[in-house]
């Protein structure tokens, strides 16, 4: 992978300074970002009445010595620090930490994320692990590897509940072939979780890139597969799944993060397993996308219903002007006759949720 990719992606700045956004003035309206400082691939909890939001922080710790910062809100705009989730596993100094995302089960929070080999990552990989805590803010205590077999790269892991109570993981994972003319790059899977903890290791494909808005990068050059170039590397990469009116519907982020194609995008099943169909997706992404001159990059979110119960809202990264933060946004979302779209991305005043 190139060092830009694991280098820009993970890095939390100012993570012991961390800013959160201000009390609106004007109680009726919030403008996004609503947190005005970087907090990457951000995912949001609903607990008790409260909103829980951990961010990346790749390499980077927070104040009490962390991984993944925590905010805290009662109305998913007014943010306060709650400083870090995980407390490091032995042996991790310099690796990256990814992507976390977090669910309660039987009384326990499970946390799943990637870590990899940070500085060297090029040539290690990344996979998918899990963490336990007793409280929704942590601390989280890692308790178990999951590994993947044959594969070197495994990210954004997603843990999603059926009706019938079974759990599933669906994560993004290097595929290097062209099989059925499918372009090479990260694409979606999902397995079933025997327990919290432990993959069935029986994964199926969701979704590989066919369309050509998901380029990552041409002519990658690739340390981790033996220095191979790939003529178009294609990067498909967040799921999050929702079932809606009978479908499973399968959101995921497309491109390479750093461009105006980036944004979010879905796939359907029937069942839970699949088969997944993209159709409809070949000319860019059509649930959040960019905004030239206001919004680049809005992506790698999460769903999370409002304060009234029934509202859903994205929360999601999008960058700053310079390029330097991705910051924490919000926008509804609607399930319209054409699919499902985001109400935005926003950049002016909008309704607070409630």
């Amino acid at each position: 992978m190139s060092s830009r990719r694991f280098f820009i992606k993970g890095t939390l700045t100012g993570l012991a300074l961390l800013a959160v956004r201000p009390k609106a003035a004007a109680a009726s309206t919030y403008t996004n970002p609503v947190v005005a400082r970087n907090f990457p691939d951000p995912f949001v909890l609903r607990h008790g009445g409260k909103y829980y939001a951990f961010g990346t922080t790749g390499q980077g710790r927070t104040a009490d010595g962390r991984v993944f910062a925590v905010l805290t809100s009662t109305n998913l705009v007014d943010w306060q620090p709650a400083g870090g989730a995980l407390t490091p596993p032995a042996g991790s100094e310099g690796a990256d930490f990814w992507a976390p995302e977090v669910v309660l089960h039987k009384g326990t929070f499970y946390m799943y994320y990637s870590r990899g080999g940070g500085a060297i990552a090029a040539t290690v990989g990344h996979q998918l692990h899990v963490a336990t805590s007793s409280r929704p803010e942590g601390p989280y205590t890692e308790v178990a590897a999951l590994p993947v077999p044959d594969s070197q790269f495994t990210i954004d892991a997603h843990p999603f509940q059926d009706t019938d109570g079974q759990w599933y993981l669906f994560y993004a994972r290097d595929f290097t072939d062209t099989d059925n003319g499918y372009y090479p790059g990260t694409g979606l899977v999902v397995d079933r979780l025997v327990s919290m903890t432990q993959l069935a290791n029986q994964a199926r494909t969701v979704l590989r890139a066919r369309h050509k808005w998901t380029l990552f990068e041409a002519n990658r050059l690739m340390p981790l597969y033996g220095n191979r170039t790939f003529a178009q590397w294609h990067t498909l990469e967040g799921p999050f799944v929702r079932r809606h009116a009978g479908k499973y519907y399968c959101f995921f982020s497309g491109a390479n993060f750093l461009t105006d194609r980036y944004g979010v995008d879905y796939c359907t099943a029937e069942r839970i397993m699949g088969p997944y169909a993209d159709s409809g997706s070949n000319a860019g992404a059509r649930v959040l996308h960019s905004v030239p001159g206001h919004v680049r990059g809005p992506g790698h979110h999460s769903h999370v219903l409002g304060p009234d119960g029934r509202t859903e809202y994205l929360a999601y990264h999008a960058w700053n002007e310079a390029m330097t933060e991705r910051r924490l946004c919000i926008d509804p979302l609607a399930w319209t006759a054409k699919g499902p779209r985001c109400l935005g991305p926003t950049y002016t005043p909008q309704p607070l949720p409630k």
